[in-house]
This record gives structure tokens, C-alpha cells and sequence, in this order.
């Protein structure tokens, strides 16, 4: 298939490039920055300006399928300005994609994008599938609440839509994960808070592999991008000090701590999500790193 991805060059969007070109899969992508648009075999890019409403329209011709991972960063303090940009880089992008589609003779059967658990309410004991819905009105899940909402309405155009709700993304490269070994890896690693809330993860191979198994089983409607086995952040705390061979020996972080230190952004550490990943595992998607410890060593061996 002729596949078009935003976001290629982050962090999910690089390994998702490398499988689907290694699958005999040809990739255009696109790029806010014109000195990475390049032309590789199988690989094309394509400058686009979702802020300015600017876009090449070649970038559709021949492809099949749309995978949307563009959006901000949400691992930076929270400013009201930034806080605008992580909403626009996720709807505005939506809405040029959408516009280009409509005006422009195509063959995209299926668009699969990234979206987050936030939308989820708080749970420790309480398992949530992809039926439960968020009740309290956070920023984040108001912002998944309008990133699902811009993809929604490719549906008009008669295009499938999949929605990848993805959990704490396990990569040594970026992401949560190599913050959160930093300081363990230093002999200053602690657990946040009481470290009994719940953090659905996901190791980076099982991520994309769910996006080729999205792509390939012409998948639509929501499902959770997580491990089958949550954990909580002492759990999780304690096996990556293990993996690494560190000792834990500080108190517990308190939360206003890292409120002071993170402001609005200390949410990340402190939500507690325990979400099911029955509904992919029933279609017959398999987990390579269903356990987290697994996981880990994979990516701190």
C-alpha cells in the first residue's frame, strides 16, 4: 500500500516508517520543515504549514491510507500559550487533511490516528475499556475530546476511521520512559505520590506493530494502544530499578512537590489509568511485551 503519515519524524512516527518501508510498503510524509523533505525509495516527503493552511496536494496521489500521529509535545509545562498549540497542532492538521481530501480526487479508504487515555476517568481497582468515558473536565481530556472529534469527520467522505488511544509509549529514545529512569539510574529514583495510581503502558514494538495490524485489518473505531498488564508507579518505579540495578531508598515524592516543579503538566504523574486491551487481543492482535519488566529489559539490556 501507498501510505501517508504525519508526524514521521517523532518519536512513534520513525519506527512506524521503518516497519512499514521493511513490509514493502511505500510511505509519502509530511513535514513542517522544508530542509526534511526528502525522497528516499519508497519514501517521499512533502512540506506542509497546518497553522498557515498550506499543503502540497501531490501528497495524497496513489496513497491508500492515512496514519496521523502529528501533535505537540504534552511533556512541556503547560503555559496558556502552549496549551493553545497542543489543541491546534492536533485539530488544524485534522481539518487540512480533511479539506484536501474533500476537494481533491482520491483513493484513502481508512485514516488511523493517535489519540490518548485521558479521556478516560480516574481508576485504580476499576478496569475501563474503550466504552467508559471521561467525567471529570480535565485539559487533557478536552483536548482528546477535540482530536477524536477533527478525525471524526473524515467518516463524511466515506473513509474508515481508527483511533489508537495510546498509554505511556516504552522507548529508550524519548518519550516518559527516559525521564522517568534518569533519576533512578542516578540513585535518586522514588515512587510519585502514594504510587498506587495505575499507568497503562505500552512498549514502542507492540505500538507500531498495532498500527500495522490496523492497517492491515482495515480496522475503524476506538481502541486502547496498551499493554495488557497496568501497572502502578511503585510497581513500575520498582522494576525499572531492578532492570537498571539501583537502589530505591527515598520517601515517596510528594505530589505538591512536582506540581511546583511541573505546574498543570504534574498530571501526567499522578493520573491513575487502568485500561483493557481485550478488544484488540479478541481481533487477534499479539502483545510481543505483555509484561513490563520484559519490556524494560528489552530496552535497558
Amino acid at each position: 500500500m501507498k501510505i501517508l503519515i504525519t508526524g514521521a519524524t517523532g518519536l512513534i512516527g520513525r519506527e512506524l516508517v521503518t516497519l512499514l518501508l521493511a513490509n514493502q510498503h511505500t510511505v509519502h510524509y509530511l513535514t513542517t520543515s522544508k530542509t526534511k523533505v526528502a525522497e528516499k525509495p519508497n519514501l517521499k516527503g512533502f512540506y506542509w504549514n497546518p497553522q498557515a493552511g498550506k499543503i502540497e496536494e501531490s501528497c495524497i496521489y496513489g496513497v491508500d491510507a492515512i496514519i496521523h500521529l502529528a501533535g505537540a509535545n504534552i511533556a512541556k509545562r503547560w503555559t496558556k500559550s502552549y496549551k493553545q498549540e497542543i489543541i491546534e497542532s492536533r485539530t488544524l492538521s485534522s481539518e487540512l487533511l480533511f479539506n484536501l481530501l474533500k476537494k481533491t480526487p482520491h483513493q484513502v479508504k481508512q485514516i488511523i490516528t493517535a489519540s490518548g487515555t485521558a479521556i478516560y476517568p480516574e481508576s485504580v481497582n476499576q478496569v475501563y475499556d474503550e466504552s467508559a468515558t471521561q467525567t471529570e473536565d480535565s485539559f487533557l481530556s478536552n483536548v482528546v475530546k477535540k482530536w477524536e472529534a477533527s478525525v471524526n469527520t473524515f467518516q463524511v467522505l466515506g473513509i474508515k476511521v481508527c483511533k489508537l488511544r495510546t498509554g505511556i509509549v516504552f522507548s529508550e529514545k524519548g518519550g516518559a520512559l527516559p525521564e522517568m529512569v534518569k533519576p533512578i539510574a542516578m540513585g535518586f529514583g522514588a515512587a510519585m505520590g502514594s504510587g498506587k495510581q495505575m499507568q497503562s503502558w505500552i512498549h514502542i514494538n507492540d505500538l507500531v506493530a498495532m498500527y500495522r495490524f490496523a492497517l492491515d485489518n482495515q480496522l475503524e473505531g476506538v481502541y486502547n494502544a496498551v499493554s495488557p498488564n497496568p501497572v502502578s508507579n511503585a510497581v513500575l518505579t520498582k522494576a525499572i530499578a531492578k532492570v537498571l540495578k539501583k537502589p530505591l531508598w527515598l520517601p515517596n515524592v510528594p505530589e505538591f512537590v512536582m506540581k511546583l516543579i511541573l505546574g498543570e503538566m504534574a498530571y501526567l504523574l499522578f493520573s491513575s489509568k487502568n485500561l483493557s486491551a481485550d478488544k484488540i487481543q479478541t481481533l487477534g492482535f499479539q502483545f510481543q511485551f505483555p509484561e513490563v519488566e520484559s519490556a524494560l529489559r528489552d530496552l535497558y539490556k
